[in-house]
């Protein structure tokens, strides 16, 4: 049976995600910001929640791991290179470990560029993967702690996963990426297309999420900065290029 993923909205622009495998009743959340949101959705489907997953340390990531886990008693784990800086964590992973939820194995991909510690949580066999804030639809995070080089070799880890594969990410920045995007790629046909359907789906008040590797890789500038050469042929002069200006878009 595949898992339940519930999207859940938070403060301006967040996403919180709660995931459910039917077959074990196991639940976990992933980013919970804003406790009340989880705790709500919990009592309401009247679930035990397991686990709390983080991909990094940001408050609006973690903010909500204290209250959570002692209404809950569930366990946190994150990444293990910034153990002191996530409240309440009980396990730290790093690249190549792997987490056992119900009948399904999470894979850690450590991911440096937004934060030096971030991580991202792969369900392999389900081709689901939850990002962060390292990879958004159509854009990717600020570097506040890594280095241009850090974040595009993070991309590039993400972007070869299966095209199949749906991406949870945790800010609906999606119709803001998509104009900056067009700016970088005014003639790509697919890249025009996806921001009109974004921008329907805006007005509908829809999410934008999950996307999938196969459309960002035709669509997210970033992922193709090794494709675009109107500013540098090296992919991650270009990358850099590319990110500095989205940060005064």
């Amino acid at each position: 049976m595949n898992l339940e993923i519930k999207i859940l909205p938070m403060f301006d622009d967040n996403y919180g995600f709660i995931v459910r495998d039917p077959l074990t009743e196991k639940t976990l959340t992933v980013d919970p910001g804003d406790p009340e949101v989880i705790l709500k959705e919990l009592e309401r489907n009247q679930w035990q929640l397991d686990f709390i997953l983080n991909t990094h340390h940001h408050h609006d990531h973690v903010g909500g791991n204290a209250l959570i886990k002692s209404e809950t008693n569930c366990k946190i784990i994150g990444p293990v290179a910034d153990s002191h800086r996530i409240p309440e964590m009980d396990q730290g992973v790093s690249q190549g470990d792997t987490v056992i939820f119900g009948k399904h194995k999470i894979e850690i991909i450590e991911t440096p560029g937004h934060t030096t510690g971030h991580i991202c949580f792969h369900f392999a066999g389900e081709k689901i993967v939850f990002v962060g804030d390292t990879l958004f639809a159509m854009g990717c995070g600020r570097l506040f702690e890594g280095t241009p080089a850090q974040m595009w070799h993070s991309l590039k880890k993400i972007s070869a996963f299966p095209e199949e594969t749906k991406v949870y990410c945790a800010h609906e920045y999606t119709l803001k990426n998509g104009q900056f995007a067009l700016t970088v790629e005014p003639n790509n046909l697919k890249l025009q297309q996806r921001v009109e359907e974004v921008h329907s789906l805006r007005n509908q008040g829809k999410k934008t999420i999950p996307t999938t590797i196969g459309l960002e890789q035709e669509t997210n500038p970033f992922l193709r900065a090794d494709k675009i050469k109107t500013f540098s042929p090296d992919a991650i002069k270009s990358f850099e290029i590319i990110r500095g200006r989205r940060n005064s878009f």
